[in-house]
């Protein structure tokens, strides 16, 4: 059996990043330094034969995984696998041969980023500055702590887990190298269970846009490359 990998990549900078606004679920599209990441990522990812994408359902992820594939040694296609709604059915491929030439490519809210509630669309900046430093690191920081009406590190924690474990693991034991192509939040949720981090730990754990953090995968047991 070939070498499975497990590939956790995020996004590449969104117009709002680059602006310094809480983002969360507000679906927000890379900014021209974003696009440049995930091509450079896609360098990377060369490497890899990918055989399965799984990704959040907002455009930032999207457009990253697309650009980060859009010339990869395979020379497949990215496809996104439609489960619900008309595409569904009229998205369908009926050719086989064309079936072997796709990377299908999975979205899922589950690995959609921490929601910040009451703080999207705010400066970040003018937020510490009208509710203080140390209440808004805690907000974006802390493992319990919420921002008004929006879920904290340990909420996000609870949704993605949940998914990894059962649709992502399975296609790793499956043999299938993976893409996880999501955001700081949902993947710092994954590593805390793929590294063993205690609360703590996750807190100091940070994951850049747009450079793949990659893990073998052999017996149930991941490595860090």
């Amino acid at each position: 059996m070939k070498q499975t990998y497990l590939i956790l990549l995020r996004h590449g900078e969104s117009m709002w990043n680059k602006a310094n606004l809480f983002t969360g679920w507000v679906d927000v599209p890379l900014s021209p330094g974003g696009i440049e990441e995930a091509l450079e990522a896609g360098k990377e990812l060369a490497k890899y034969d990918i055989d399965v994408v799984f990704n959040s359902t907002l455009v930032r992820a999207t457009m990253t995984t697309m650009l980060a594939l859009r010339e990869h040694p395979s020379k497949k296609t990215p496809i996104v696998q439609h489960e619900e709604g008309s595409l569904k059915e009229w998205g369908k491929i009926y050719s086989e041969k064309t079936l072997q030439e796709i990377i299908p490519v999975f979205k899922a809210d589950a690995l959609n980023e921490r929601m910040y509630g009451a703080l999207q669309g705010l400066n970040k900046k003018e937020t510490a500055d009208k509710f203080g430093a140390d209440v808004v690191h805690k907000w974006r920081r802390g493992y319990r702590d919420q921002p008004p009406e929006g879920e904290s590190l340990e909420l996000t924690l609870k949704r993605t887990l949940p998914y990894f474990e059962s649709t992502i693991e399975p296609a790793l034991k499956g043999g299938k190298t993976a893409l996880v192509s999501a955001h700081g939040n949902s993947l710092r949720s994954i590593v805390k269970h793929l590294d063993n981090l205690d609360e703590e730990g996750i807190l100091r754990c940070e994951i850049p846009t747009g450079i793949p953090l990659v893990y073998t995968f052999k017996d149930g047991v991941y490595q860090k490359i």
